[in-house]
C-alpha cells in the first residue's frame, strides 16, 4: 500500500515538472520527463510493484537469489581458471588424444643429430695490436641479424 502511494506521488511530481518544462517551451524535454514519470504508475497498475514487495520480504526468494549468486560465482571461477591455464576443455581433450597416439610414425627412423659444425678460430693479431680483419666480428653480427 505504501509502495503504491509513493509511486503515485513520484508520478505526480514528475508530471508537474513536465508541465513547468513545457511552459518554458522545451516540449521535447517535457515529453521525455512525462514519459519517465508515468513509469511508476504503470508498474503499480501491472502488479510489478506488488510482486517485488512480496519478493523483497520473502526469505525463500532471498535464499534463491543466494543460490543463483553462488552458481554464478562457480561459473566465473571455473572460467577464470580455464583462462589462466590458456586452454579450453576441447583443447585439453585434443592434447590427451595426441599424447596417447604414437608420436613417431611406425616406419620413420630417428632423426640423426650429427656433430655440430666447429667454430673457426679467430685470426692471429697483427703486430700493431689490430687484427688484419678489424670488422669481421661486426660483419658476423650484422649477417646474423640479416642486415
Amino acid at each position: 500500500m505504501i509502495a503504491e502511494t509513493v509511486c503515485s506521488a513520484v508520478s505526480v511530481a514528475g508530471l508537474g515538472i513536465a508541465v513547468v518544462t513545457a511552459y518554458r517551451k522545451r516540449y521535447l524535454t517535457a515529453t521525455r520527463i512525462a514519459a519517465y514519470s508515468l513509469v511508476p504508475v504503470g508498474l503499480v497498475m501491472t502488479g510489478v510493484v506488488n510482486w517485488l514487495a512480496h519478493t523483497a520480504f520473502s526469505p525463500t526468494a532471498w535464499a534463491g537469489f543466494c543460490v543463483l549468486g553462488g552458481s554464478w560465482l562457480l561459473f566465473a571461477t571455473t572460467r577464470a581458471v580455464e583462462r589462466r591455464r590458456g586452454t579450453t576443455r576441447k583443447q585439453r581433450k585434443e592434447a590427451r588424444d595426441a599424447q596417447r597416439a604414437d608420436p613417431v610414425a611406425p616406419g620413420a627412423s630417428a632423426p640423426s643429430l650429427g656433430p655440430g659444425a666447429s667454430r673457426p678460430s679467430r685470426p692471429a693479431k697483427a703486430p700493431g695490436g689490430q687484427s688484419g680483419d678489424d670488422f669481421s666480428d661486426i660483419e658476423a653480427i650484422l649477417k646474423k641479424h640479416g642486415i
